[in-house]
């Protein structure tokens, strides 16, 4: 047990703090939501009443969606992209999907390479791009549950107010959609692009997402 937990001590650590923020929203969010009925003279509702409404999962799914987006378009810009001296690029000159050989693909892959490495064909195809594959269902999943229950919330509201509700095809164009959306999105691209770019010239001792302290700021691909 403790071997495997110090391997895989990483994971493990982001799941608890995933988990713990989670229960957190949830609980300051009830007391946040109950606080607001109340000043405006309305029912409030129990803690699992809550964590199954539309007011709670909105917030959380235009969180996801904008963090796999972020993982999406970074796995397939730096495959042809690059930034010389940041540990987050390959070297220029290894741009591109690379070749077989490089990528131990086919006939060049070795007994310990993954059975779909090896196979060739479509199944190699789909196993050399299932990464950002994955990331890209997971995106279009939680932006697609971000759309519904953003509906369902924004025509609650409209409700309250007596006011006209939108399907979800003209609530998908409109600007409380879009407003949850790119306030996600902006932050996401800003922090991809320090990290980029702070890489270059700051270091973190002995992590895997920084240069060793001696590497010289022109080192590209490099990591501690």
């Amino acid at each position: 047990m403790r071997r495997f937990l110090r391997e895989n001590s990483l994971t493990l650590f982001f799941l608890v703090a995933f988990l713990a923020s989670l229960v957190a929203q949830a609980l300051v969010g009830h007391t946040a939501f109950n606080h607001e009925q109340t000043a405006h003279s309305d029912d409030t509702i129990s803690l699992w009443r809550y964590v199954s409404s539309s007011v709670f999962w909105v917030d959380v799914m235009e969180n996801w969606q904008s963090e796999y987006l972020q993982f999406t378009l970074f796995i397939i810009a730096t495959v042809w992209l690059v930034q010389r001296g940041s540990t987050e690029s390959s070297p220029p000159e290894d741009a591109g999907p690379e070749s077989d050989e490089e990528q131990k693909v086919g006939e060049h892959a070795d007994r310990s390479s993954p059975e779909w490495a090896r196979t060739g064909g479509l199944r190699t195809l789909v196993y050399s791009n299932s990464l950002v594959l994955l990331m890209a269902v997971i995106w279009i999943g939680a932006w697609g549950a971000q759309l519904i229950t953003g509906h369902v919330q924004y025509n609650a509201e409209q409700l309250d107010h007596h006011e006209a509700t939108l399907s979800l095809l003209q609530y998908a164009g409109s600007s409380d959609f879009w407003n949850r959306t790119l306030q996600n999105w902006q932050s996401e691209f800003l922090a991809v692009a320090s990290m980029v770019v702070f890489s270059i010239w700051l270091r973190q001792r002995g992590s895997a997402e920084s240069k060793p302290v001696g590497e010289p700021h022109e080192s590209t691909g490099v990591e501690g």
